[in-house]
C-alpha cells in the first residue's frame, strides 16, 4: 500500500545524482534500485529515532514489506562509494579495518554469538560488523567502503584467517585506493598479516609491549660450513641499542626512536617506531608500531595509525545518527544492507555538507557535526510536508528567506 505524495517531499541529496555519478557507472543497474537507494539513503538521514522497516515506512509512501523486500536486493557498496568519493580523495589516503560490536538479542540471527565491545570493555552477546573505511590523511577523516558481518566461518578457520580472507575477497578495487592497511594492535599477527602482504598490501600496525625484535648482525661472517649469522641481541625497550636505532624526536613528554629489525612472530624484517611516553608518575612507558613497508618514514606511520582511529568516529556516528544498532531484520542480507547504508549515509552528508568547507580552510580545525546535518534533513522532511499540504508557495522570495531560517531551527551550531 502506498501513501500519495510522500516520496516527492523526502529530502534532496544534490551530490548524489546517483544515475550520473553514483550507482554503477561500471554496471547497468535497475532504474528501480537506483529510485529506491535515493528513497532510503534520505530517510536515514531525515528520521529520527530508531530507524527500521516501519519507521521508513511512516516516513515515505512505501510499505514495510517493501522495504524488506528492498533490503534483500543485492548491491555493490563498495563500487558505489568509490565511484562517490573517488573525485574528492586527492592527498595521501591509507584504509582502515576494524570490527565493531552490535547488540542484538535472541539466538535466531545468523552469526549471533559473544563478541568483544570495546565501550563494555568485555564480550556480550550479539553480532559482529568489520567495517573498511579509507582514511583521507590530508583532512584527518573517514569514509566508509564496505564492511560484512562476521558469519559462516569455515571449518578449522581462525578468526584473522576469516578476516584477512573476507578482506581480499575485494582485493583489486580496495588497492585502487590504497595499497596501506591499518589495523590496531589485534591484528599484528602472522596469520592476518602473511596473507596481506602476499596479496599486495602493506600493513601498518602496533606490537605487543613485550614484542620479541632482534637486531640484524652486520659484522665479519666466520669461515667455514654451517647457516650465516643473521641476528645479534634481542631489542631492549628499556636501554635501547644507540647504534641501531636512531632517535628523531626528543623532548620533556616524548622521546622517539626508529629503526629496522626482525620480528620472530611476525617472521621478516619491520619499519619499528618506539614512542617513549612520560606518564604522571614522570616514568617513560613505551609502544611499538611497526610498518611492513622498508621505505615509510616514521612520521608517516605515526600519522597513518593515529588516524586509524577515525574509523571509530564513523561507528559512533552511525550509531547515534543513522540507526546501526537499530536492524530488527534476522537476514544475513538485510543486515548487510542495512549496516552498510547507514554507515555509507555518513559518507553522503560528509561528502554534501563538510568537504567543501573544509577545503576553503584546509588548515582550519572544521567541525563535522551529524547531529546538525541530522537536523536540517529532518526539519527539510517537516516542510516540504507542511508546503506540500497547505499549498505554500515556496518560490516566493519572502517564504524561501523563513525557509531557509527554519532549516536551521534546533541546530547546534546556530
Amino acid at each position: 500500500m502506498r501513501k500519495k505524495g510522500q516520496t516527492s517531499e523526502l529530502p534532496c541529496i544534490k551530490s548524489t545524482t546517483l544515475d550520473q555519478k553514483g550507482i554503477g557507472k561500471e554496471k547497468k543497474v535497475d532504474i528501480r534500485t537506483t529510485k529506491g537507494f535515493m528513497v532510503v539513503a534520505s530517510l536515514f538521514l531525515s528520521i529520527r529515532g530508531r530507524i527500521n522497516f516501519l519507521q521508513l515506512e511512516r516516513y515515505s509512501d512505501r510499505s514495510e514489506s517493501g522495504f524488506r523486500v528492498f533490503f534483500e536486493r543485492d548491491f555493490d557498496f563498495l563500487s558505489f562509494n568509490i565511484a562517490l568519493l573517488k573525485p574528492h580523495l586527492k592527498g595521501k589516503t591509507a584504509l582502515a579495518f576494524d570490527p565493531s560490536y552490535i547488540s542484538k538479542s535472541g539466538k535466531m540471527t545468523p552469526g549471533a554469538g559473544y563478541f568483544w565491545s570495546g565501550c563494555a570493555a568485555k564480550s556480550k552477546w550479539g553480532l559482529e560488523f568489520n567495517g573498511i573505511a579509507v582514511l583521507d590523511l590530508i583532512r584527518k577523516t573517514a569514509f566508509h567502503l564496505v564492511g560484512f558481518q562476521t558469519v559462516e566461518i569455515l571449518e578449522q578457520e581462525k578468526q584473522l584467517e576469516f578476516y584477512a580472507r573476507k578482506i581480499l575477497e575485494n582485493k583489486e578495487e580496495l588497492k585502487d585506493v590504497s595499497k596501506f592497511l591499518v589495523a590496531d594492535a589485534y591484528f599484528s599477527k602472522y596469520t592476518f598479516i602473511e596473507p596481506m602482504l602476499e596479496a599486495g598490501f602493506q600493513v601498518i600496525s602496533r606490537l605487543r609491549k613485550d614484542s620479541v625484535l632482534r637486531h640484524f648482525y652486520t659484522g665479519e661472517q666466520k669461515k667455514g660450513k654451517g647457516r650465516k649469522k643473521m641476528y645479534t641481541n634481542k631489542v631492549d625497550y628499556k636501554d635501547i641499542d644507540k647504534s641501531c636505532a636512531r632517535l628523531v624526536r626528543d623532548d620533556k613528554k616524548e622521546k622517539i626512536y626508529t629503526l629496522k629489525a626482525h620480528s620472530k612472530s611476525l617472521k621478516r624484517e619491520i619499519n619499528i617506531v618506539i614512542v617513549y611516553t612520560r606518564n604522571s608518575k614522570e616514568e617513560f612507558t613505551h609502544k611499538t608500531y611497526f610498518s611492513t613497508d622498508l621505505t615509510l618514514e616514521w612520521d608517516e606511520i605515526l600519522e597513518m595509525y593515529r588516524q586509524r582511529f577515525q574509523i571509530e568516529f564513523l561507528y559512533r556516528d552511525a550509531k547515534q545518527f543513522t540507526g546501526l544498532n537499530h536492524c530488527q531484520a534476522r537476514s544475513e542480507k538485510k543486515l548487510h544492507f542495512h549496516w552498510n547504508m547507514s554507515l555509507t549515509a555518513i559518507n553522503l552528508a560528509k561528502v554534501e555538507h563538510w568537504i567543501a568547507l573544509k577545503d576553503q580552510e584546509p588548515n582550519a580545525d572544521v567541525p563535522f557535526s551529524m547531529s546538525d546535518i541530522k537536523t536540517h534533513y529532518h526539519n527539510e522532511l517537516l516542510l516540504k510536508r507542511f508546503i506540500s499540504m497547505f499549498g505554500i508557495n515556496s518560490e516566493l522570495a519572502k517564504n524561501k528567506r523563513k525557509i531557509d531560517q527554519l532549516l536551521d531551527f534546533g541546530k547546534i551550531g546556530c
